[in-house]
């Protein structure tokens, strides 16, 4: 859904005028002769080009070239596959022409010699730029140009070289109403915000299959379906409870601001299902309903469980036994996410336990389709997720650490590394650790004065690694000091993330407070034999934005407070916390997840502005 007026009505008129054309140009070649399509691409990096075209016998040809290699050879070969298609082409009308007439019995073939075969006649083939014929020495990169006509024979085609070209495209499994619907999608030579988009429905549901489970969309039983508008022209379709039993279809033509390539149709496979009911986050996005203006920030922390986690008989069986298995599959939870996420309007969001094709396949496109864009850290099986608000931020830097590699080789950690040498059986344990620190710098689009520097991080979640997780957040807090003093001089600090500590741990004491005493209990949290006794401290003043719930993590054999957003108390106020569900919703199904919440994380939300 489209935030800009301006944008969508800028891309109403391009669609207009794209449909007007093609039906100018359609009508056009119907009276002059069609001139088909021949799809050239060609990447300066790569030593090939392709070149895709249709024959007169309905083949389509896909041709891999070497871009240093003369055009002559490239037409001789077209002309080759060319010859054996005009040949096919002739056997099919001589099979007709000698196929005695139904109704007289008579033979259709006049007097008269017969034709020469096709075969014996090569097609002409040549390439024209600007009305010339290309000469045949000239290398096919040179050659191939945008708008230059190719002749085989009678038939002309119109060369598109590197046309926005749509190379993924797949809509999800589960479509449920209340729930957007967001297409997988993948563009070269285009991007997805300079593309057209036109969602239909089936005028009336198809008949069931008799083994139950989903229809094939091209199954050759199955009746074509008429299909209506919807009146939704953007990447985004969120069906109503009017659209359920009904399959969707997107047409979708790609493009880049100023050209678009050949459109495409897609056909859900599954009839759009009814929702779960009221979920866990209903209520909060009645306090989110609209984007903020522009002196608030409202930031989202939410560890979304990974699905190489969700996925395991563990987790089936040991975590998670309440959850229904359904509700355990990520096309199902991509679902509730995606909505949860995009109801929030949030200006940032981090996120934790992310798997990289949920990030690109999923997070990306639902949340680009609502003016966020995104960057990715991988950890180890999942990674780290902060998305941002383009109209009101954007990206100058990046500064991703992984703590067991800073503590090593960057020379900010020496001190705190001599003093961990001290105790071999700890600083194993700390170095074996994959856990990640993800740091973004935004600068605001309004006000380039104003920068802010993100923070992002999951630390290490057994519950006797306390001081594994306080060296952790050392390392985390001197990073992040480095960059917003040193880097970017002044800029306020947002650190969100799942911390796995509650507040009466070492870790929050050190965070709130500034500094940790070495006799603290947690130095000792695995036992004498990982004992690393050691006094920390940090300059920063932090807070929890939203408080210490009494839990963000709900699951059948424990529930506390394990996530935060730390804010900086120099440069940042709260404004509003959004309230979390309360007891009865999250306990409804006894426990998290559940079918209406999809992770063991409740999302952290909250309005901060600049002092």
């Amino acid at each position: 859904m489209w935030r800009l007026p301006g944008v969508r009505a800028a891309l109403r008129g391009v669609r207009t005028a794209v449909e007007r054309r093609s039906r100018t140009e359609a009508a056009s070649e119907t009276s002059v002769g069609a001139m088909e399509r021949a799809v050239v691409r060609c990447v300066p990096s790569e030593p090939k080009l392709s070149l895709s075209f249709a024959l007169a016998d309905g083949s389509h040809k896909n041709m891999q070239r070497d871009q240093s290699e003369p055009l002559g050879r490239a037409l001789s070969r077209i002309a080759t596959n060319a010859l054996k298609g005009h040949a096919k082409v002739a056997a099919a009308k001589k099979s007709r022409k000698n196929r005695p007439n139904a109704s007289s019995g008579v033979a259709c073939a006049g007097p008269g010699p017969e034709p020469e075969p096709a075969a014996a006649c090569e097609p002409v083939v040549k390439l024209y730029y600007r009305e010339e014929a290309v000469a045949e020495d000239v290398l096919n990169v040179d050659a191939w140009q945008d708008g230059a006509v190719l002749q085989i024979g009678d038939v002309k085609y119109k060369v598109e070289r590197n046309p926005p070209t749509f190379t993924e495209l797949q809509l999800p499994r589960y479509i449920m109403a209340g729930f957007p619907v967001c297409p997988k999608l993948g563009v070269e030579f285009g991007d997805p915000t300079g593309s057209l988009f036109r969602w239909y429905k089936e005028t009336k549901p198809r008949a069931a299959e008799p083994e139950g489970g989903c229809p094939s969309s091209s199954s050759p039983s199955s009746p074509s379906p008429g299909w209506t508008e919807t009146g939704v022209e953007e990447r985004v379709y969120t069906p109503s409870n009017a659209d359920i039993g009904l399959r969707l279809k997107l047409h979708c033509t790609p493009g880049n601001g100023q050209r678009f390539g050949p459109s495409r149709e897609l056909e859900s496979v599954c009839p759009v299902e009814a929702g779960p009911g009221t979920c866990t986050f209903d209520h909060r996005h009645l306090y989110t309903k609209k984007v903020t203006d522009d002196a608030l920030i409202r930031t989202v922390s939410y560890n979304i469980l990974a699905d190489t986690y969700a996925q395991t008989e563990f987790s089936r069986t040991v975590l998670y036994p309440y959850c229904a298995p359904y509700a355990l599959e990520l096309d199902y939870r991509q679902n509730l996410i995606q909505k949860e996420l995009t109801g929030y309007n949030a200006d940032l969001i981090c996120l934790q336990e992310v798997d990289r094709c949920v990030f690109t396949d999923s997070l990306v496109p639902a949340l680009e389709a609502f003016g966020l864009e995104g960057v990715f850290r991988i950890k180890q099986h999942e990674g780290l997720a902060t998305f941002y608000r383009k109209s009101k931020f954007s990206l100058l830097s990046q500064h991703d650490i992984a703590f067991h590699e800073a503590l090593q080789s960057d020379p900010l950690h020496k001190e705190l590394l001599e003093k961990l040498a001290l105790y071999p059986s700890a600083q194993e344990r700390v170095l074996q650790r994959s856990s990640v620190v993800q740091v973004s710098v935004l600068q605001s689009t309004k006000d380039s004065s104003k920068k802010i520097c993100v923070a992002n991080t999951h630390l290490y979640w057994h519950p006797k690694g306390g001081y594994i997780r306080l060296i952790q957040m050392a390392v985390a807090l001197a990073h992040i000091r480095h960059v917003s003093c040193d880097l970017y001089p002044g800029i306020p600090v947002i650190f969100c993330g799942d911390f796995n500590s509650t507040p009466s741990t070492g870790m929050y004491h050190f965070v709130i407070n500034g500094s940790i005493a070495e006799d603290h209990e947690d130095w000792t949290s695995n036992g004498e034999e990982e004992r690393c006794n050691m006094s920390l401290s940090h300059f920063f003043k932090l807070k929890s934005a939203c408080g210490e719930p009494a839990y963000t993590n709900y699951v059948g054999g424990f529930h506390g407070c394990l996530d935060y957003i730390f804010i900086d108390l120099n440069a940042l106020e709260v404004e509003q916390v959004i309230p979390l569900p309360s007891h009865e919703e999250v306990t409804t199904h006894q426990a998290l997840p559940s079918v209406s919440h999809p992770s063991d994380h409740i999302a952290l939300v909250c309005d901060l502005k600049w002092k």
